[in-house]
């Protein structure tokens, strides 16, 4: 089956769960804030602090958080500054400071919360709140995808993922017997019979599959190499367990050999 497994429960976790950037220049004020994020609650996860903001707006370009916690008084680059130079900007900001005369131009720069330090518990734990009431809010389906993606490359049993037709396929190994190539369109052979026509060349395709179970025995051809019945070296075929029979190249032939 080459559905995923990820659970209703699971993906519930993931709407709760908070996942928390931070940047403030000061390394003391990351570490107090950090602790009493996740001393808070068991819902936030600090999965970045930085004291650089050039670093901060670097992760940031890669990795979308649930939520952004944004120094103001920064020596290199202050945080509204810090706002304008964030390329993605798909969740939301909550500005700390101990300076409360930046909170009306922290809410024109679309934050969504203003938090002064030293920050009390009550206060934060509202701005909590208002993450996520704004991320479920404006939860879209590229999110959901990052998420999927996301646990699949953190799962111990990882699968092969496809993207195609506007869905994520996510397959086991065994799953796939072969594919074959169709010009720039490509068509994966399953178990169970299913096709799956990808607009894809098959280079692209061989990328998506690990190189430990699969081989390219030919140019119009890979194959689950767990899945070879028999190989016929005169007429040069291989014979997989469902018995079709796929060409071997001359030039794959000996690759192929040593990897039997």
């Amino acid at each position: 089956m080459y559905t995923n497994n990820i659970t209703f429960s699971y993906l519930k976790d993931v709407f709760i769960m908070i996942e928390a950037v931070l940047v403030d220049d000061e390394a003391k004020a990351l570490q107090s804030l950090s602790w009493e994020l996740t001393n808070l609650s068991d819902e936030v996860h600090v999965v970045a602090s930085f004291t650089d903001a050039h670093e901060a707006l670097a992760y940031l370009e890669k990795n979308t958080p649930d939520c952004l916690f944004l120094d103001i008084e920064m020596p290199t680059m202050d945080g509204f500054q810090f706002i304008k130079n964030l390329k993605n900007k798909a969740f939301p900001v909550v500005i700390t400071t101990a300076y409360n005369q930046y909170a009306l131009k922290a809410l024109k720069n679309e934050a969504i919360d203003y938090l002064l330090k030293p920050i009390d518990s009550d206060d934060l734990d509202e701005t909590l709140n208002k993450i996520k009431k704004f991320n479920s809010k404006n939860f879209t389906a590229e999110r959901l995808e990052e998420i999927l993606l996301k646990h699949n490359a953190k799962s111990l049993n990882k699968k092969i993922t496809i993207n195609t037709d506007g869905k994520l396929l996510f397959f086991e190994s065994d799953d796939i017997l072969y594919a074959e190539s169709d010009g720039n369109y490509s068509t994966i052979y399953l178990n169970d019979g299913q096709k799956i026509l990808l607009t894809k060349k098959l280079k692209e395709v061989n990328e998506l599959l690990p190189s430990t179970n699969f081989f390219r025995l030919h140019n119009s051809y890979i194959v689950n190499l767990n899945k070879v019945k028999e190989f016929l070296k005169t007429d040069g075929y291989v014979v997989l367990e469902t018995n079709h029979k796929i060409p071997v190249s001359r030039q794959k032939k000996s690759d192929f050999l040593d990897l039997l």
